[in-house]
């Protein structure tokens, strides 16, 4: 794979507090990266107007709202996106949510990507949450259902890539948070893997926050995780 190629399939999360840190981050990286995850965290301290400046400034938006709601506020929730100029957005995979997500980005360039189950459960936290099946189990089911309703990709962690890369084949996307480099803290993440093992899995884009917005040099993290990208298998 090669260093450009990378680029377009490293997300990096702005997971940080308020516009200001934001900003200095996407600085400090400069042209390094293409791509970048706005959740809860920065869109809920002044980060969601950085979606459409970051548009209009060349690099992409993967907006990780997480959306469930009942139909009509999930469409609503959607057409907002579009108008921000996100690229990628995020729905719990919840079929009756994915159908009204679909319908309103219908014609739209949006990438939709269903939530799986969380990188930070496991089986023992789905048991704890009522749920009567393995984390496998039910990633398999929700993606089945994105792809039967019409989803761009999914979310999963990279212990499930493979299996996911099997049950939709080539064309849908495979968003793998849970990214962790060589030698750096798990920190609240139980299902992770390396970056170059989540690519050979069937990845097309992966997320790393911590591991590079923490580091003390972020650009130098941010290029170590794309030269061990380039250096997968394509």
């Amino acid at each position: 794979m090669s260093l450009e190629a990378a680029r377009d399939r490293l997300i990096v999360g702005l997971d940080v507090t308020g516009r200001a840190e934001a900003e200095a981050v996407v600085d400090t990286l400069g042209d390094t990266v293409t791509w970048y995850k706005i959740g809860f965290q920065l869109a809920l301290s002044g980060g969601l107007p950085l979606v459409g400046e970051l548009a209009r400034s060349g690099k992409r938006v993967f907006l990780d709202m997480k959306l469930l709601d009942i139909s009509n506020t999930v469409e609503k929730g959607v057409a907002s996106a579009l108008d921000l100029g996100a690229s990628m957005l995020t729905i719990h995979a919840y079929p009756h949510a994915m159908r009204a997500a679909v319908k309103a980005a219908e014609g739209s360039p949006l990438t939709l990507l269903g939530v799986t189950v969380l990188t930070s459960l496991d089986d023992d936290d789905l048991v704890a949450s009522g749920y009567r099946m393995s984390v496998a189990e039910l990633v398999a089911a929700r993606v089945a259902q994105a792809r039967d309703i019409g989803m761009g990709g999914v979310v999963a962690s990279p212990a499930e890539a493979a299996a996911i890369r099997r049950a939709i084949g080539p064309d849908m996307a495979i968003v793998t948070p849970g990214i962790r480099p060589a030698g750096s803290d798990s920190g609240d993440q139980k299902r992770i893997a390396a970056p170059a093992d989540a690519l050979a899995a069937g990845a097309s884009h992966l997320v790393v926050g911590r591991p590079i917005v923490a580091a003390g040099d972020a650009r130098a993290a941010a290029e170590a995780i794309l030269a061990e990208m380039a250096g997968a298998a394509a």
